[in-house]
């Protein structure tokens, strides 16, 4: 961080849940910038993980231009760090689409969150963000996103949905999913919710011969898959989902 910056504020939307004390010596001002032609395609993942180069603060905030008739993907995995966070603006032209699949999970004290904003700032484009929090111990698992419908961004298809799953008490999730919508031929839709493990699912696995921990870790893997539905790239997908639950395992 400059001489010039100030840490932000948890009275600042965008850092309400954040550990905004751990945000000392880092670049706030540092944005990776992504920018995609009319009728291109773009995938890329980030994965935070337990590697000699995890730092204990992961800063990432990325800021995304999806030309016309343009398609990005991004999905991440946030299983590492103290304090781990991924923010991704996204400005979306006519008929682009962005797709987000992310998952955190962690126990101790750790903090891991998704803050996103996407533009719809012309017609016909669309967006999709799925996110899934598996924490435990006093972990705190964080989502907040917005929507934001320009006038004129008639024929709009956006859709967020959080949900997080707490595996024992003292940890968090928070979830804030907003839309500012200023169109009014658009479909919309957010939703979050928060709980715990189907306890009569593990029941009914358990009198089919599954031990208790190998039902909990079943319901954990399913729950996770959600965010990675849209990733084609099935290796990739495994890879991310073994982080996630190598995490896991750990707890359970």
């Amino acid at each position: 961080m400059t001489a010039t910056e100030t840490l932000p504020t948890r009275r600042e939307e965008a850092w309400r849940y954040s550990r905004v004390e751990r945000l000392q010596g880092e670049k706030l001002d540092h944005w990776r910038t992504i920018d995609i032609a009319a009728g291109e395609s773009f995938h890329d993942t980030l994965l935070i993980a337990d590697r000699p180069d995890t730092r204990p603060t992961e800063l990432h905030r990325w800021r995304v231009t999806v030309g016309e008739g343009a398609r990005c993907e991004l999905f991440a995995v946030l299983s590492s760090a103290e304090y781990a966070r991924l923010e991704i603006e996204v400005t979306l032209k006519q008929g682009a689409h962005f797709e987000l699949g992310g998952i955190t999970v962690g126990g101790r004290e750790t903090v891991r969150e998704f803050v996103t904003r996407v533009i719809h700032a012309e017609p016909e484009a669309t967006s999709n963000q799925s996110v899934r929090s598996v924490h435990w111990g006093h972990g705190t698992g964080n989502f907040l996103g917005n929507i934001d419908v320009v006038r004129h961004a008639q024929k709009t298809d956006a859709a967020q949905d959080f949900k997080g799953l707490l595996l024992e008490k003292g940890a968090s999730v928070n979830a804030v999913p907003q839309l500012e919508i200023f169109a009014d031929d658009v479909k919309c839709a957010h939703g979050a919710s928060v709980g715990q493990l189907d306890e009569t699912a593990g029941f009914y696995m358990g009198a089919r011969g599954l031990s208790p921990d190998l039902a909990r870790r079943l319901l954990v893997q399913a729950f996770l898959g959600d965010a990675l539905v849209a990733l084609e790239d099935e290796a990739l997908r495994e890879q991310l989902m073994r982080v996630a639950l190598d995490k896991v395992d750990k707890y359970l």
